[in-house]
């Protein structure tokens, strides 16, 4: 991710002197109001993980439990799953703390821009980071680089009030309601539909793309390896997909460059 642009005397954009001109508690309600549209994924998701955690024998506070200490649909799903196969406790630990790698590189994503905070802001910034927040905020980072601090801070906050309290709710609904929720609802529809929604927009550039072709196909050529394993090959593989990529076009720019007179 770029880093961001320091002040020039280029004039901003009339959305970027809007952005500028709100004060760090408008900046909560605009991040808000601009991830309440995750909702409708959001809560079919929390209610299924409730009604896959209450049939794999946990009780409403184990599952409340987990949801609030884990704040990660992916790796939560990833663990109930493999708990109700009776995997060894390593192979449970180990799967769910590969589907959230990718919570190391958003953190690195977002230095940049929220690298500077007070220790008490990134460590309540680290907890509420997850996919939607992560991706909301650094494209709102992207577009507007030169807020401040604590303009950033707030949309972030505002972005996660949206996201984790339904979440947590519909968690909590989907444990009591339980069985008690018809299999015709299909709520499983919400997974991908959450995962399309936050990474097509962010599919930008030719990197982009080719890190999401290779992540795509790896996980499909080795779905056959166990317990989800396959994860821990196709994301390497996209990442160093991505960044070759983005290598070679850098090397094409300045030959570029260095042909021009």
């Amino acid at each position: 991710m770029p880093a961001p642009t320091p002040a020039s005397a280029t004039e901003p954009t009339p959305e970027q002197a809007r952005a500028l001109a709100r004060t760090p508690r408008q900046c909560v309600r605009h991040g808000f109001l601009q991830a309440l549209p995750f909702i409708l994924v959001l809560l079919p998701f929390g209610l299924l993980f409730g009604v896959v955690a209450s049939d794999a024998g946990l009780d409403l506070a184990k599952t409340m439990g987990f949801t609030v200490l884990v704040l990660a649909g992916a790796s939560q799903f990833t663990a109930v799953q493999l708990m109700t196969d009776q995997a060894p406790a390593l192979v449970v630990i180990i799967s769910a703390v590969a589907v959230n790698l990718r919570m190391a590189m958003y953190s690195a994503a977002l230095v940049p821009w929220l690298g500077a905070a007070r220790p008490r802001d990134r460590a309540w910034v680290s907890y509420v980071l997850i996919d939607q927040t992560y991706a909301l905020s650094v494209q709102h980072y992207e577009r507007n680089p030169r807020l401040s601090m604590a303009q950033r801070l707030g949309y972030f906050l505002g972005a996660a009030l949206a996201t984790c309290v339904p979440w947590f709710v519909a968690a909590a609904l989907g444990a009591v309601m339980g069985r008690a929720i018809p299999e015709s609802w299909a709520l499983d529809f919400a997974v991908p539909i959450t995962f399309i929604a936050l990474i097509a927009p962010a599919l930008r550039s030719l990197p982009h793309l080719v890190a999401a072709l290779v992540a795509v196909t790896a996980a499909l050529v080795f779905a056959f390896l166990p317990s989800g394993m396959g994860l821990f090959v196709a994301a390497p593989l996209a990442m160093a997909a991505g960044a070759l990529t983005e290598l070679a076009l850098e090397r094409r720019r300045a030959r570029i460059g260095a042909s021009l007179p």
